[in-house]
Parts: structure tokens; sequence; C-alpha cells
């Protein structure tokens, strides 16, 4: 360093030195940086540093956000969900639970807008985001479980093909410890995993009832199903008040405002008939089907229901095999069904899984609800409607602890 150099440091610092004080001072300063950019380097891709007690954040980069949420270069694909609303419901939340135990992004899954589960192609798939809102759901289960596009996947670094055993060998503890080696070691270096097999809603139960519970929360209707569920409750609410006034001759219009409606998930079809046969031998319990006389019965013993009170009956008019239900209803009670209310031209517009959204809207939304304890349907529509205050165990790891396959649950 020669004399004019020593100079335009020693201005730069503020003060005078002599050049053998400012060339020590200048190798300190070089050591120093150099020690700092290969502390950095190291820790370049964690973004946070811990000590003891000492937590130290280097940056708000994005290494931050992966690392203390779920990662968003590394993916989940499992296969197409299928059957009804709420089992796809129950499946694409234990597929949302199986990408965060193995702390990774779940890619869109695609639904089934059919009811046909066994003929692959009569499976109609339909894409998650024409049911449910896509961005609304990542932000209401922000850092909790991640839904990712194909389009995220960008230069792909390979895909690993995960199959999932089946069959009496493949115990609840055997499919645990195949996660959690997916979660580490070679597999885990994959951008994909990709799990092939059996539908998610047959997988096992690994995670408490409280964590579905938090992904049913995040699960919104997009605009265009919620729309046509308003429809269905301003008409059946617009009945209720004609009724009202007919019944309350000279009655305020204010007290005519709002007409409360009961919902009946009347599960009459002929499938659930079938399977709740089925059922009944398998648990051995005997409360499993109910006739429409019997349902008709404890609808009619509900204690506080209105004088005159509008029902709503939710079925599925492509599996009825009866075209009675209207009649035989306790006198106050006013029965009405799709075609009655003439709705049912909105529902036709529809594939089933999309009608099925709308009837749950309008269950969801009824003052009173009057379900199925063995339906998936009504289990998720009480658990939602009373905001998890269930007297059974939420931290239960099995689903039949809230309802299914089980008679043994109040709230």
């Amino acid at each position: 360093m020669d004399l004019s150099s020593t100079r335009k440091l020693s201005r730069l610092f503020g003060c005078f030195f002599t050049p053998l004080t400012c060339k020590c001072c200048l190798a300190l300063v070089t050591i120093a940086l150099f020690f700092r950019a290969i502390f950095l380097h190291s820790f370049s891709g964690h973004g946070v540093i811990k000590s003891n007690n000492l937590r130290l954040i280097l940056s708000p980069s994005v290494h931050l956000e992966s690392h203390e949420g779920i990662r968003g270069d590394k993916f989940l694909e499992v296969p197409q969900i299928v059957w009804g609303l709420n089992n796809q419901k129950i499946a694409f939340a234990r597929a949302c639970l199986t990408a965060r135990m193995l702390n990774r992004t779940l890619l869109m899954p695609s639904l089934s807008g059919s009811l046909f589960y066994k003929e692959i192609d009569l499976l109609h798939p339909i894409s998650f985001d024409q049911v449910f809102q896509y961005e609304r759901f990542n932000s209401l289960c922000n850092r909790f479980v991640r839904l990712g596009r194909y389009s995220d996947l960008g230069n792909q670094t390979g895909k690993y093909d995960l199959r999932k055993g089946s069959g009496r060998k493949w115990t609840v503890e055997r499919d645990l410890e195949q996660l959690k080696q997916s979660s580490r070691g070679p597999i885990d270096k994959y951008q994909v995993i990709s799990i092939a097999g059996k539908n998610p809603f047959l997988w096992h139960d690994h995670w408490p009832i409280k964590d579905y519970a938090r992904v049913f929360e995040c699960l919104v209707l997009v605009d265009e199903i919620a729309k046509e569920a308003d429809k269905v409750v301003s008409k059946i609410r617009r009945i209720g008040r004609k009724l009202r006034s007919k019944t309350n001759f000279g009655a305020e219009g204010s007290s005519l405002s709002h007409a409360p409606y009961v919902a009946i998930y009347m599960r009459v079809e002929i499938d659930w008939m079938i399977h709740c046969k089925k059922l009944k031998q398998r648990s051995r319990i005997s409360q499993i089907c109910s006739s429409k006389q019997e349902i008709m019965k404890r609808v009619g013993n509900i204690v506080g229901l209105e004088s005159t009170a509008i029902v709503y009956l939710a079925v599925a008019d492509s599996l009825l095999n009866d075209s009675s239900i209207l009649d035989g209803w306790k006198g106050g009670l006013v029965p009405f069904e799709k075609k009655k209310l003439v709705v049912d031209g909105i529902y036709k517009k529809h594939p089933y899984l999309i009608q099925s959204a709308i009837d749950y809207e309008v269950c969801s939304r009824a003052d009173t609800f009057v379900g199925n304890s063995f339906s998936t349907f009504s289990s998720l529509i009480v658990l939602e409607r009373t905001q998890r205050k269930w007297m059974t165990n939420m931290s239960d790891s099995n689903l039949k602890a809230i309802s299914y396959g089980s008679n043994a649950i109040s709230c």
C-alpha cells in the first residue's frame, strides 16, 4: 500500500494513522469480512441460527418461511379422490395431513363429480378449485397445511412412487413407519412423492380429529356454488314467510322477517339402504337404517319447533325409490323437496358432487338440522355447526369417534 492510499484510508476513518497502523487496521478489516462471508454462506440456506436461548434471524428470506412452515419446493401427489362429497372431504383432509407429516405441499388433487367409484372411466374428474376456493384455503390454513398447483413444480428433479400397503398384514404401525421413512433419507430428496394405490379415504388414520376439523374449516365453496345455495335458501325462507303470514294473521311484519326452517338429511336412498344393511351385519349395531316413518316420528318429537315449520328434505333424487316422502308428516310440519320448491333446475345443471355441496350448504344454514349419525354428511355438518363442541375425545386418532360407524356420540 503506497502513502497516497494510506492517507485516503485515514480520511475515510475520520482520523489520521501512521502507515504501519493503517496497514494493520486494513488487515483486521479484511480478515473480519472474510470470516463474515464464510459465516453467512454456511447458514444462507437456513435463515435462522439458534444457540441455546439465542435466536438470530439472518434475513427475512423465503428460507425462513420454508423453515417454519410447510416446504414449498417439495410436493406430495395422491390418487384421484372418489365417493360422496364428505367422503371426499375426509380423503382430502387425510391427504393434506399426510403431506403435513412429510413437510410437503399437497399437489391440488382431482375430485370426482360422480358417485361411481368402481368404474374408473365414469368418475368424471373435477378440479379441487372448481368446488373450493384455492387461495382462500391456503390463506386460512397458512402454516398448517399447504396446497400447490402442478405449475409450481417448475424444473422437476424426479418423482418417487410410493405404494401404500393394503390387506390384513398392513397395520397402522407399518403405515406410520412407511411415512416416517419417506420423510427422511434418499426418498425425501425427490421433489415429488407420488402415492399410488387406494383412495385416500381408505388410508389409515394417524392424526387427531382436531387436525381434520382444522382442515375442514379452510374449505370454502367457490362463489358460483355458494350463490346456488343462496337461491335455494332464499326460496325456502320466502315460502316459510308466506306460510307464517297465513297462520299468524295480523302479526307484525318484523316478526315474520325471519322464517326458520328445518333441514333433514333424509337418507333413505337405494345406495344407503344397501350400505347400512351391510354395516349392520359387520358392526352388529341394529339402529343404523332408518325408515321414512321412523324419521318422521323422530322429527315430530323435536321440542321447540315452530307451530308451522317448513321442512326441507335433502335427498338425492336420482337415487330415491320412494315418491311418498312428502306424505304422512305431523301437523304443522310442511315438507318440501327440490321439485316441490321448484329448485330442481338449479341442481340438474351440476354433477352429483356439486349437487351434494349445495345441499350441504343448505343444511348447514338451517335453523334446525336433523341428520343420521352414521353418515359423513351429517357428522361433518354437526361438527361445523357446533364448532367442535362435541362430547367426545377430539384428540382421538380415529374419525369413528365423531360419528362414522358409531352410535356413542352426542353434542
